[in-house]
């Protein structure tokens, strides 16, 4: 009997041990579908930016800043009670429901049209040579309440519309908004080198709006005299632009500023106008560790289909500063509608 007690109480033991074993290996690495979303880096993006003839900046450091976006597993939820900074979302709100690849090549066509308009925008403001080319438009999102929702994909390129090709995407804006409401449509584009073609109609998109619901971007191409690249490595996204134009105009101008670390976020495009992005309180936490002094954060009015889209809307710049003042009090953060005011700012603090 003795014999028999030992024996169970050993294979109990195993028992108890192996489930130990399982219980730790599932809550530090079974994959959740969710995703956790924390403070990145703040990058200085000198070493990114090359214009032949023009040396680096020596004076000031421009910095973009990033959100980390990792897999979920169980312990990230205890994680989450010890750091107010991180977010855990499902990978749909993330992705926008896209698979990876397209997630990625919507990424890349962000990034791709960032680096355009802020090499745009930084020669157009230095007065040196640039001159745009146009090539159709991207597509970025379908809204699920669009008639081309599973039949247009992101990074699909619009070649026309009811025949009729143009070459940016406020051309076909202002064209599908021409048109009556519930008026049909038909979509000829590329996919992975073969053209197809969609038909469907406008429709309300949210109350009191019909559109396409598609957002688009424009397949831009530029030529530079002297010759500049930007090349961001594993970076993705448009959130850079803002900073990337500002580096650009700076090593063009030789233009030197009293604040030294200088940190923020948004879009640009090559009006110089300033757009919102993700994550902004992320950023500015990832700005602070890294020293930065001042933080240029977008501000866009919202609209009404802003405000119909997401109830309780706040600014990036509302955001940012609610952040800053109870995270990151020494740091400036700076509201910016434009490449103007950035720059603005800069030479006169």
């Amino acid at each position: 009997m003795r014999k028999f007690w030992q024996k169970n109480k050993k294979t109990a033991s195993a028992f108890i041990v192996a489930a130990f074993l399982v219980a730790v290996l599932w809550f530090f690495f079974w994959p959740l579908n969710k995703v956790v979303e924390a403070p990145g880096e703040a990058i200085n993006i000198q070493p990114m930016v090359k214009i032949k003839g023009e040396k680096p900046l020596k004076h000031n450091e421009f910095m973009i800043t990033a959100v980390s976006i990792s897999q979920a597993h169980p312990y990230s939820y205890v994680w989450k009670i010890f750091d107010p900074h991180i977010d855990i979302q499902s990978q749909n709100s993330v992705t926008g429901g896209q698979n990876n690849a397209d997630f990625n090549n919507v990424q890349k066509v962000y990034m791709d049209s960032a680096i355009n308009n802020a090499i745009t925008v930084g020669y157009q403001y230095a007065n040196r040579s640039v001159t745009k080319s146009y090539h159709g438009v991207y597509v970025l999102n379908v809204f699920p309440q669009s008639d081309f929702k599973n039949r247009l994909r992101p990074a699909d390129l619009v070649e026309s519309v009811n025949g009729k090709q143009l070459t940016k995407s406020t051309e076909y804006v202002n064209y599908i908004k021409s048109l009556p409401e519930n008026a049909p449509l038909t979509i000829t584009f590329k996919r992975d080198g073969h053209q197809m073609v969609v038909k469907g109609q406008k429709r309300e998109i949210v109350k009191g709006f019909n559109g396409i619901g598609i957002t688009m971007i424009d397949d831009m191409s530029i030529k530079t005299d002297p010759t500049a690249q930007i090349q961001p490595g594993q970076i993705g996204g448009p959130s850079g632009g803002l900073m990337f134009a500002l580096q650009v105009y700076s090593q063009l101008t030789h233009k030197q500023y009293n604040v030294k670390k200088i940190a923020g976020t948004g879009t640009i495009a090559t009006n110089g106008q300033v757009g919102e992005i993700g994550g902004v309180d992320k950023k500015i936490i990832a700005a602070n560790k890294s020293g930065a002094k001042v933080f240029f954060s977008p501000y866009v009015k919202p609209t009404k289909m802003n405000l119909a889209l997401e109830e309780g809307h706040r600014t990036n710049y509302q955001v940012a500063k609610e952040t800053a003042k109870k995270y990151a009090p020494g740091m400036k953060v700076v509201p910016v509608t434009s490449f103007d005011q950035a720059l603005h700012y800069l030479e006169t603090h």
